[in-house]
C-alpha cells in the first residue's frame, strides 16, 4: 500500500531544519520498503544516496534516517506477513524433497526459537515469517535491526561518501554466502543423519 505523501512529509518535517521535497522522502521510504519486504537492492542505493543529499545539506539527516527507519520497519513487517501467511505452506507442500524440507523447516524453528532477534539482523523477515516468530518477538528485534541498518549505511554514507557503497557491497556478499553456508551444512547434517538411522 503506497502511503500518502503528505504522510512522508510529515515523518520528514519532524526534524525543525528539514529540507527537500517530500517526493525525496516518498523515494527513500518506498525504496526502503521494497527492500526490506522481498527485493533487496533499492532500500541501500535510495539510503545511500540520501545520506550524500544530506551531506550536502539538500536532505536533512535526521529526516533521512526516520523516513528510511519507518520505511524499513514496514517492509519487514510485510515480508514477514507474507512468509508466515504463504511461506511456510510452500515449503512444507509435498512435492521433490518434502522430508528434506520439513527437516529443514524443524531446524530453522528451533533457531529461531533461540536466536530470533539475532537472526532477524543476518536474513530476511520473510525467513522468520516462514518459522513463525512470534509477533511479541519480531516487533521489537524488527525495530532494533531497521534502526541499525538506516543508522550504519545512512550515516555512513553521510560521512563516508561514496566509498560506503563498497562496503555495503561487501556485507551484502558476506551475508549471502554466510546463508549459502549455513543451508549447506544444515542439508548435509539432515542427510548424515538420515544415512545413520537407515544403518
Amino acid at each position: 500500500m503506497r502511503p500518502p505523501l503528505s504522510t512522508l512529509a510529515a515523518l520528514a518535517a519532524l526534524h525543525p531544519h528539514a529540507r527537500g521535497s517530500g517526493v525525496d522522502y516518498a523515494g527513500l521510504f518506498l525504496a526502503s520498503l521494497a527492500s526490506w519486504a522481498v527485493l533487496p537492492g533499492p532500500g541501500e542505493a535510495a539510503l545511500i544516496a540520501a545520506g550524500i543529499s544530506a551531506a550536502h545539506h539538500h536532505l536533512s539527516l535526521a529526516s533521512v534516517l526516520l523516513v528510511a527507519w519507518a520505511g524499513a520497519s514496514t517492509g519487514s513487517t510485510i515480508g514477514w506477513i507474507i512468509g508466515m501467511q504463504g511461506g511456510r505452506g510452500l515449503l512444507t507442500a509435498p512435492g521433490p524433497l518434502h522430508h528434506l524440507r520439513l527437516a529443514l523447516i524443524a531446524r530453522g524453528d528451533r533457531f529461531y526459537e533461540r536466536y530470533g532477534p539475532l537472526a532477524l539482523l543476518f536474513t530476511p523477515s520473510w525467513i522468520a515469517g516462514i518459522h513463525d516468530m512470534r509477533w511479541s518477538r519480531f516487533v521489537p528485534s524488527n525495530a532494533i535491526s531497521t534502526l541499525v541498518w538506516a543508522l550504519s549505511i545512512g550515516l555512513g554514507a553521510y560521512l563516508v561518501g561514496p566509498s560506503i557503497t563498497d562496503i555495503a557491497a561487501d556485507a551484502g556478499l558476506a551475508g549471502g554466502l554466510l546463508a549459502a553456508l549455513l543451508f549447506v551444512v544444515g542439508v548435509v547434517l539432515v542427510l548424515r543423519r538420515r544415512s545413520h538411522r537407515s544403518r
